[in-house]
């Protein structure tokens, strides 16, 4: 995901991209704790898209960052 795929998105629509990415990186990490994960490239990418959302986020203002 690129920032350019983020601009036109809403602030909804970037929330609940976030928690489909958050859901998903948890599930990437029990598969990595466990052993069963064959792409460990995925784990990076699903952790700097959440990075790039939650920064989308914070230039809209609704950031829950503190």
């Amino acid at each position: 995901m690129k920032m350019l795929e983020l601009k036109d998105k809403s602030r909804s629509q970037l929330e609940a991209d976030l928690v489909d990415l958050l859901k998903m990186q948890f599930g990437l990490r029990m598969q990595h704790a466990t052993g069963q994960l064959s792409k460990n490239s995925e784990l990076k990418r699903v952790r700097r898209d959440v990075a790039r959302i939650k920064t989308k986020l914070a230039e809209i203002g609704g950031g829950n960052n503190e």
